[in-house]
């Protein structure tokens, strides 16, 4: 999970791990790079928010895990942008903010278990 915003990050990150999630937490893309360098055989949903301080924001970041980490699924965030579904890599989905925990859980949950497009 990738959120700049503390109060943010913790409370969705509290609602996946009650829904049984192991949530692995950065602040911004640089830290989320680092987290997958160790962790990416574990990773399977990145949720990003779109805007976000750092050397890249959430779509750049969303295109550089699709390159690098395919297996990978992308679930996007924001509260201001709005982007196309064909702007998100390898069709990973979107989410508006605010939203709720159980909505969270809900996509991701769907996500998991959709077969992937080709």
């Amino acid at each position: 999970m990738v959120e700049d915003e503390p109060l943010v990050r913790m409370t969705a990150a509290d609602d996946l791990d009650d829904a049984g999630f192991r949530v692995l937490e950065a602040k911004n893309a640089d830290e989320a790079l680092v987290v997958l360098e160790a962790h990416s055989d574990e990773v399977q949903v990145l949720f990003a928010d779109v805007n976000m301080p750092g050397s890249m924001d959430g779509m750049a970041l969303a295109e550089r895990v699709y390159q690098r980490w395919p297996h990978v699924l992308l679930l996007i965030s924001s509260g201001y942008a709005r982007p196309h579904p064909d702007e998100i890599p390898d069709h990973g989905r979107f989410v508006p903010k605010p939203y709720r925990g159980e909505t969270l859980v809900r996509r991701i949950t769907e996500m998991m278990r959709t077969p992937r497009r080709s």
